[in-house]
Protein backbone atom coordinates (compact mmCIF):
# COMPACT_ATOMS: atom_id res chain seq x y z
CA UNK A 1 0.00 0.00 0.00
CA UNK A 2 1.18 3.58 -0.60
CA UNK A 3 3.07 5.11 2.29
CA UNK A 4 1.25 8.18 3.70
CA UNK A 5 3.33 11.29 4.33
CA UNK A 6 2.60 14.52 6.17
CA UNK A 7 3.90 17.24 3.86
CA UNK A 8 3.27 20.12 6.25
CA UNK A 9 0.57 22.18 7.82
CA UNK A 10 -0.33 25.27 9.77
CA UNK A 11 -2.65 26.53 12.43
CA UNK A 12 -4.09 29.83 13.48
CA UNK A 13 -3.14 31.27 16.83
CA UNK A 14 -5.27 29.63 19.52
CA UNK A 15 -7.01 32.42 21.42
CA UNK A 16 -9.37 32.62 24.36
CA UNK A 17 -13.03 32.48 23.41
CA UNK A 18 -14.47 35.97 23.30
CA UNK A 19 -11.19 37.73 22.50
CA UNK A 20 -9.40 38.42 19.19
CA UNK A 21 -11.45 36.00 17.06
CA UNK A 22 -14.83 36.92 18.53
CA UNK A 23 -16.07 38.25 15.17
CA UNK A 24 -14.90 35.19 13.21
CA UNK A 25 -16.72 31.90 12.77
CA UNK A 26 -15.48 28.37 12.14
CA UNK A 27 -15.33 28.90 8.38
CA UNK A 28 -13.18 32.02 8.72
CA UNK A 29 -10.77 30.12 10.95
CA UNK A 30 -10.76 26.99 8.77
CA UNK A 31 -10.02 29.09 5.69
CA UNK A 32 -7.10 30.79 7.43
CA UNK A 33 -5.51 27.50 8.50
CA UNK A 34 -6.08 25.80 5.14
CA UNK A 35 -4.73 28.64 3.01
CA UNK A 36 -1.65 28.90 5.22
CA UNK A 37 -1.06 25.12 5.07
CA UNK A 38 -1.26 25.16 1.27
CA UNK A 39 1.05 28.17 1.05
CA UNK A 40 3.66 26.54 3.27
CA UNK A 41 3.66 23.31 1.29
CA UNK A 42 3.67 25.33 -1.96
CA UNK A 43 0.91 23.13 -3.33
CA UNK A 44 -1.29 24.16 -6.20
CA UNK A 45 -4.90 23.64 -5.03
CA UNK A 46 -5.43 21.78 -8.29
CA UNK A 47 -3.31 18.97 -6.84
CA UNK A 48 -5.75 18.40 -3.96
CA UNK A 49 -7.98 15.33 -4.24
CA UNK A 50 -10.04 15.80 -1.09
CA UNK A 51 -10.60 18.01 1.97
CA UNK A 52 -11.70 16.61 5.35
CA UNK A 53 -12.38 18.76 8.41
CA UNK A 54 -13.40 18.11 11.99
CA UNK A 55 -15.82 20.33 13.88
CA UNK A 56 -17.82 19.87 17.08
CA UNK A 57 -20.15 22.84 17.73
CA UNK A 58 -21.38 22.81 14.16
CA UNK A 59 -23.11 25.99 12.99
CA UNK A 60 -26.50 25.60 11.35
CA UNK A 61 -25.25 27.63 8.38
CA UNK A 62 -22.58 25.06 7.49
CA UNK A 63 -23.96 21.57 7.11
CA UNK A 64 -20.61 20.55 5.63
CA UNK A 65 -17.81 22.84 6.79
CA UNK A 66 -15.14 21.11 4.71
CA UNK A 67 -17.01 21.73 1.48
CA UNK A 68 -17.47 25.38 2.39
CA UNK A 69 -13.69 25.62 2.83
CA UNK A 70 -13.19 24.36 -0.72
CA UNK A 71 -15.73 26.74 -2.22
CA UNK A 72 -14.83 29.83 -0.20
CA UNK A 73 -11.12 29.51 -1.05
CA UNK A 74 -11.95 29.17 -4.76
CA UNK A 75 -10.36 25.74 -4.88
CA UNK A 76 -11.41 23.57 -7.86
CA UNK A 77 -15.09 22.77 -7.41
CA UNK A 78 -14.43 19.15 -8.39
CA UNK A 79 -12.73 18.55 -5.00
CA UNK A 80 -15.03 16.48 -2.74
CA UNK A 81 -15.05 17.39 0.92
CA UNK A 82 -16.71 16.14 4.07
CA UNK A 83 -16.89 17.02 7.74
CA UNK A 84 -16.34 14.56 10.59
CA UNK A 85 -17.09 14.60 14.30
CA UNK A 86 -15.59 12.71 17.23
CA UNK A 87 -15.70 15.46 19.84
CA UNK A 88 -12.17 16.51 20.82
CA UNK A 89 -10.64 13.86 18.52
CA UNK A 90 -12.50 15.11 15.42
CA UNK A 91 -9.37 16.27 13.60
CA UNK A 92 -7.73 12.93 14.39
CA UNK A 93 -10.55 11.28 12.45
CA UNK A 94 -10.01 13.76 9.60
CA UNK A 95 -6.31 12.85 9.45
CA UNK A 96 -6.75 9.09 9.70
CA UNK A 97 -9.57 9.18 7.12
CA UNK A 98 -7.21 11.01 4.79
CA UNK A 99 -4.48 8.45 5.48
CA UNK A 100 -6.86 5.58 4.72
CA UNK A 101 -7.94 7.12 1.42
CA UNK A 102 -4.33 7.63 0.36
CA UNK A 103 -3.19 4.20 1.53
CA UNK A 104 -6.12 2.63 -0.33
CA UNK A 105 -5.18 4.38 -3.56
CA UNK A 106 -8.32 6.50 -3.61
CA UNK A 107 -6.50 9.82 -3.24
CA UNK A 108 -2.97 11.16 -3.57
CA UNK A 109 -3.17 14.51 -1.76
CA UNK A 110 -5.64 15.37 1.02
CA UNK A 111 -6.03 18.39 3.29
CA UNK A 112 -7.22 17.35 6.76
CA UNK A 113 -7.84 19.50 9.80
CA UNK A 114 -10.33 20.98 12.19
CA UNK A 115 -11.84 24.26 13.29
CA UNK A 116 -13.78 25.55 16.28
CA UNK A 117 -15.25 28.83 17.45
CA UNK A 118 -16.28 28.49 21.07
CA UNK A 119 -17.16 32.17 21.09
CA UNK A 120 -19.88 31.67 18.51
CA UNK A 121 -21.41 28.35 19.46
CA UNK A 122 -24.81 27.68 17.90
CA UNK A 123 -27.71 28.27 20.28
CA UNK A 124 -31.11 26.62 19.92
CA UNK A 125 -34.59 27.39 21.14
CA UNK A 126 -36.51 25.45 23.75
CA UNK A 127 -38.86 22.92 22.11
CA UNK A 128 -41.98 24.77 23.30
CA UNK A 129 -40.82 28.12 21.89
CA UNK A 130 -39.66 26.51 18.64
CA UNK A 131 -43.04 24.83 18.12
CA UNK A 132 -44.87 28.05 18.95
CA UNK A 133 -42.81 30.10 16.50
CA UNK A 134 -43.37 27.59 13.71
CA UNK A 135 -47.11 27.59 14.41
CA UNK A 136 -47.14 31.39 14.46
CA UNK A 137 -45.33 31.58 11.14
CA UNK A 138 -47.95 29.30 9.60
CA UNK A 139 -50.95 31.07 11.11
CA UNK A 140 -53.10 33.07 8.68
CA UNK A 141 -54.20 35.92 10.93
CA UNK A 142 -52.78 38.08 13.70
CA UNK A 143 -55.13 36.60 16.37
CA UNK A 144 -54.10 33.09 15.29
CA UNK A 145 -50.44 34.04 15.54
CA UNK A 146 -51.06 35.38 19.05
CA UNK A 147 -52.84 32.17 20.08
CA UNK A 148 -49.84 30.16 18.86
CA UNK A 149 -47.65 31.98 21.38
CA UNK A 150 -50.11 31.86 24.27
CA UNK A 151 -48.56 28.83 25.98
CA UNK A 152 -45.00 30.11 25.86
CA UNK A 153 -43.61 30.69 29.35
CA UNK A 154 -40.86 33.07 30.42
CA UNK A 155 -38.60 30.09 31.05
CA UNK A 156 -39.03 29.01 27.43
CA UNK A 157 -37.52 32.19 26.04
CA UNK A 158 -33.93 31.63 27.15
CA UNK A 159 -31.76 30.06 24.40
CA UNK A 160 -30.38 26.56 24.90
CA UNK A 161 -26.59 26.26 24.75
CA UNK A 162 -24.97 23.10 23.33
CA UNK A 163 -24.93 20.23 25.79
CA UNK A 164 -21.85 19.83 27.94
CA UNK A 165 -23.09 16.77 29.78
CA UNK A 166 -22.75 13.16 28.81
CA UNK A 167 -26.16 11.96 27.69
CA UNK A 168 -25.61 8.53 29.21
CA UNK A 169 -24.42 9.69 32.64
CA UNK A 170 -25.63 13.27 33.07
CA UNK A 171 -22.13 14.28 34.19
CA UNK A 172 -20.14 17.13 32.71
CA UNK A 173 -16.65 16.41 31.45
CA UNK A 174 -15.22 18.25 34.45
CA UNK A 175 -17.27 16.16 36.88
CA UNK A 176 -16.05 13.03 35.11
CA UNK A 177 -12.47 14.24 35.36
CA UNK A 178 -12.95 14.75 39.10
CA UNK A 179 -14.03 11.12 39.26
CA UNK A 180 -10.88 10.07 37.41
CA UNK A 181 -8.69 12.06 39.76
CA UNK A 182 -10.23 10.33 42.76
CA UNK A 183 -10.03 6.84 41.22
CA UNK A 184 -6.37 7.25 40.32
CA UNK A 185 -5.32 9.14 43.47
CA UNK A 186 -4.25 12.18 41.45
CA UNK A 187 -3.69 14.99 43.91
CA UNK A 188 -4.48 18.67 43.47
CA UNK A 189 -0.78 19.42 43.90
CA UNK A 190 0.27 17.11 41.08
CA UNK A 191 -2.39 18.59 38.79
CA UNK A 192 -1.20 22.12 39.49
CA UNK A 193 2.40 21.06 38.91
CA UNK A 194 1.44 19.61 35.53
CA UNK A 195 -0.42 22.78 34.57
CA UNK A 196 2.56 24.93 35.55
CA UNK A 197 4.82 22.68 33.46
CA UNK A 198 2.49 23.12 30.48
CA UNK A 199 2.64 26.91 30.69
CA UNK A 200 6.41 27.06 31.19
CA UNK A 201 7.15 24.71 28.29
CA UNK A 202 4.69 26.52 26.02
CA UNK A 203 6.33 29.85 26.83
CA UNK A 204 9.73 28.36 26.05
CA UNK A 205 8.38 26.91 22.79
CA UNK A 206 7.23 30.35 21.70
CA UNK A 207 10.38 32.09 22.88
CA UNK A 208 12.71 29.85 20.87
CA UNK A 209 10.51 29.91 17.76
CA UNK A 210 9.42 26.27 17.67
CA UNK A 211 5.72 26.98 18.18
CA UNK A 212 5.80 30.12 16.05
CA UNK A 213 6.88 27.88 13.17
CA UNK A 214 3.49 26.15 13.07
CA UNK A 215 1.33 29.28 13.42
CA UNK A 216 0.18 31.55 10.60
CA UNK A 217 -1.08 35.10 11.17
CA UNK A 218 -4.75 35.99 11.00
CA UNK A 219 -5.38 39.53 9.77
CA UNK A 220 -8.19 41.52 11.35
CA UNK A 221 -9.03 45.17 10.72
CA UNK A 222 -5.55 46.11 9.68
CA UNK A 223 -3.64 44.20 12.35
CA UNK A 224 -2.34 40.67 12.60
CA UNK A 225 -3.04 38.15 15.37
CA UNK A 226 0.17 36.13 15.49
CA UNK A 227 0.38 34.29 18.81
CA UNK A 228 -1.58 32.14 21.26
CA UNK A 229 -2.95 34.21 24.13
CA UNK A 230 -3.61 31.58 26.82
CA UNK A 231 -0.08 31.09 28.08
CA UNK A 232 0.33 32.33 31.66
CA UNK A 233 3.97 33.32 31.89
CA UNK A 234 3.48 34.65 35.42
CA UNK A 235 1.87 31.50 36.77
CA UNK A 236 3.29 30.14 40.02
CA UNK A 237 2.48 27.21 42.31
CA UNK A 238 1.02 29.68 44.79
CA UNK A 239 -1.29 31.29 42.23
CA UNK A 240 -2.53 27.91 41.01
CA UNK A 241 -3.06 26.69 44.57
CA UNK A 242 -5.21 29.74 45.33
CA UNK A 243 -7.82 28.90 42.68
CA UNK A 244 -11.06 27.34 43.86
CA UNK A 245 -12.34 24.03 42.47
CA UNK A 246 -14.94 24.47 39.72
CA UNK A 247 -16.88 21.22 39.55
CA UNK A 248 -16.85 20.05 43.18
CA UNK A 249 -16.48 23.16 45.29
CA UNK A 250 -16.19 21.29 48.60
CA UNK A 251 -13.80 18.43 47.84
CA UNK A 252 -12.75 18.89 44.20
CA UNK A 253 -9.27 19.30 42.73
CA UNK A 254 -9.98 20.64 39.24
CA UNK A 255 -9.73 24.39 38.76
CA UNK A 256 -9.62 26.83 35.87
CA UNK A 257 -5.83 26.67 36.25
CA UNK A 258 -5.35 22.94 35.67
CA UNK A 259 -7.95 22.51 32.91
CA UNK A 260 -7.90 23.52 29.25
CA UNK A 261 -9.70 26.78 28.41
CA UNK A 262 -12.46 27.49 25.89
CA UNK A 263 -10.66 28.44 22.70
CA UNK A 264 -11.13 29.65 19.12
CA UNK A 265 -8.81 28.33 16.42
CA UNK A 266 -8.17 26.00 13.49
CA UNK A 267 -5.41 23.73 12.21
CA UNK A 268 -4.78 21.87 8.95
CA UNK A 269 -2.23 19.39 7.64
CA UNK A 270 -1.53 18.22 4.09
CA UNK A 271 -1.06 14.50 3.52
CA UNK A 272 0.13 12.78 0.36
CA UNK A 273 1.27 9.47 -1.01
CA UNK A 274 5.02 8.99 -1.10
CA UNK A 275 4.94 8.71 -4.88
CA UNK A 276 3.07 11.99 -5.33
CA UNK A 277 5.32 13.81 -2.86
CA UNK A 278 8.36 12.59 -4.76
CA UNK A 279 6.85 13.61 -8.10
CA UNK A 280 6.16 17.09 -6.75
CA UNK A 281 9.63 17.38 -5.24
CA UNK A 282 8.25 17.98 -1.74
CA UNK A 283 10.08 17.12 1.50
CA UNK A 284 7.73 15.67 4.16
CA UNK A 285 7.73 16.22 7.90
CA UNK A 286 6.85 12.64 8.86
CA UNK A 287 4.90 9.56 7.79
CA UNK A 288 1.82 7.94 9.30
CA UNK A 289 2.82 4.54 10.68
CA UNK A 290 -0.44 3.39 12.33
CA UNK A 291 -3.44 4.54 14.30
CA UNK A 292 -6.16 3.20 16.57
CA UNK A 293 -9.37 4.21 18.28
CA UNK A 294 -10.77 2.77 21.50
CA UNK A 295 -13.75 3.37 23.74
CA UNK A 296 -14.67 2.84 27.38
CA UNK A 297 -17.82 3.05 29.47
CA UNK A 298 -18.45 6.78 30.08
CA UNK A 299 -19.77 5.91 33.53
CA UNK A 300 -16.35 4.60 34.54
CA UNK A 301 -13.43 6.85 33.49
CA UNK A 302 -14.77 9.02 30.69
CA UNK A 303 -11.43 10.29 29.34
CA UNK A 304 -9.24 7.21 29.81
CA UNK A 305 -9.69 5.62 26.35
CA UNK A 306 -6.27 6.79 25.06
CA UNK A 307 -4.74 4.34 27.53
CA UNK A 308 -6.44 1.60 25.49
CA UNK A 309 -6.01 3.09 22.01
CA UNK A 310 -2.26 3.53 22.48
CA UNK A 311 -1.37 -0.19 22.88
CA UNK A 312 -3.53 -1.06 19.84
CA UNK A 313 -1.73 1.53 17.71
CA UNK A 314 1.64 0.28 18.99
CA UNK A 315 0.75 -3.31 18.14
CA UNK A 316 -0.35 -2.34 14.64
CA UNK A 317 2.94 -0.49 14.17
CA UNK A 318 4.99 -3.40 15.52
CA UNK A 319 6.37 -1.17 18.26
CA UNK A 320 6.44 -0.86 22.04
CA UNK A 321 6.09 2.23 24.19
CA UNK A 322 9.86 2.25 24.66
CA UNK A 323 10.34 2.77 20.91
CA UNK A 324 8.54 6.13 20.95
CA UNK A 325 10.81 9.16 21.00
CA UNK A 326 8.18 11.90 21.43
CA UNK A 327 4.61 12.04 22.69
CA UNK A 328 1.85 14.61 22.24
CA UNK A 329 -1.13 14.04 24.54
CA UNK A 330 -4.14 16.35 24.54
CA UNK A 331 -4.50 17.98 27.95
CA UNK A 332 -8.22 18.31 28.56
CA UNK A 333 -7.40 18.31 32.27
CA UNK A 334 -4.19 17.68 34.14
CA UNK A 335 -6.11 14.97 36.01
CA UNK A 336 -6.88 13.20 32.73
CA UNK A 337 -3.25 13.26 31.58
CA UNK A 338 -1.93 11.96 34.89
CA UNK A 339 -4.66 9.30 35.07
CA UNK A 340 -3.82 8.10 31.55
CA UNK A 341 -0.14 7.81 32.40
CA UNK A 342 -1.00 5.85 35.54
CA UNK A 343 -3.34 3.43 33.75
CA UNK A 344 -0.84 2.81 30.95
CA UNK A 345 1.68 1.77 33.56
CA UNK A 346 -0.84 -0.25 35.61
CA UNK A 347 -1.95 -2.13 32.49
CA UNK A 348 1.62 -3.11 31.64
CA UNK A 349 1.89 -0.97 28.51
CA UNK A 350 4.80 0.91 29.99
CA UNK A 351 5.84 4.23 31.45
CA UNK A 352 5.80 7.37 29.34
CA UNK A 353 8.93 9.40 30.16
CA UNK A 354 7.60 12.85 31.02
CA UNK A 355 10.65 14.48 29.45
CA UNK A 356 9.40 13.16 26.09
CA UNK A 357 5.79 14.22 26.61
CA UNK A 358 4.29 17.54 25.48
CA UNK A 359 7.73 19.07 25.25
CA UNK A 360 6.28 22.47 24.26
CA UNK A 361 3.35 22.38 26.63
CA UNK A 362 -0.14 21.21 25.82
CA UNK A 363 -3.77 22.20 25.64
CA UNK A 364 -3.84 23.60 29.19
CA UNK A 365 -1.45 26.35 28.09
CA UNK A 366 -1.95 26.49 24.32
CA UNK A 367 -5.74 26.20 24.30
CA UNK A 368 -8.27 23.68 23.05
CA UNK A 369 -10.52 24.48 20.07
CA UNK A 370 -12.41 21.17 20.17
CA UNK A 371 -12.46 20.35 16.47
CA UNK A 372 -8.88 21.50 15.82
CA UNK A 373 -6.84 20.01 18.65
CA UNK A 374 -6.23 16.65 16.94
CA UNK A 375 -4.59 18.39 13.99
CA UNK A 376 -2.60 20.65 16.30
CA UNK A 377 -1.03 17.78 18.23
CA UNK A 378 -0.15 15.88 15.03
CA UNK A 379 1.38 18.99 13.45
CA UNK A 380 3.33 19.87 16.61
CA UNK A 381 4.59 16.30 16.86
CA UNK A 382 5.62 16.08 13.19
CA UNK A 383 7.52 19.38 13.32
CA UNK A 384 9.39 18.47 16.50
CA UNK A 385 10.20 14.97 15.22
CA UNK A 386 11.81 16.50 12.14
CA UNK A 387 13.72 19.05 14.22
CA UNK A 388 15.10 16.37 16.55
CA UNK A 389 15.54 13.65 13.97
CA UNK A 390 13.23 11.42 16.03
CA UNK A 391 12.31 8.06 14.57
CA UNK A 392 8.85 7.55 16.12
CA UNK A 393 6.25 9.81 17.68
CA UNK A 394 2.79 9.27 19.15
CA UNK A 395 -0.14 11.72 19.28
CA UNK A 396 -3.18 10.89 21.36
CA UNK A 397 -6.45 12.55 22.38
CA UNK A 398 -9.39 11.72 24.60
CA UNK A 399 -12.93 12.59 23.54
CA UNK A 400 -16.44 12.78 24.90
CA UNK A 401 -18.47 9.60 24.97
CA UNK A 402 -15.55 7.60 26.34
CA UNK A 403 -13.60 7.66 23.05
CA UNK A 404 -9.87 7.91 22.48
CA UNK A 405 -7.51 8.18 19.51
CA UNK A 406 -3.83 7.38 19.00
CA UNK A 407 -1.75 8.10 15.89
CA UNK A 408 1.85 6.93 15.46
CA UNK A 409 4.17 8.84 13.15
CA UNK A 410 7.57 7.75 11.88
CA UNK A 411 10.52 9.50 10.32
CA UNK A 412 9.79 10.03 6.65
CA UNK A 413 13.27 9.22 5.39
Amino acid sequence: MPRVLILGGARTPFVKAGTEFADLDVLDLAKAATSEALARTELDPGQIDEVIFGNVARPVAYHNLAREVVLSLSMPTRIPAFTVGLACASACVAITSAADHIAGGNADVVVAGGSESLTNVPLTLTPRLARALIAASQAKSLPAKARSLADVRASDIAPVAPGIRETSTGLTMGESAERMAAMNAVSRKSQDEWALRSHRLAAAGWDDGRLAKEVGPVFLDGHAVTADNHIRRDSTPEKLASLRPVFDREHGTITAGNASPLTDGAAAVVLASEARARALGLTPLAAVRSYAYAAVDPADQLLIAPAYAIPIALSRAGLTLDDIDLFEMHEAFAAQVLSTLAVLEQNGVGRVPVEKLNVMGGSIALGHPFGATGARIVLTLANEMLRRGARYGLATACAAGGNGAAIILERAA
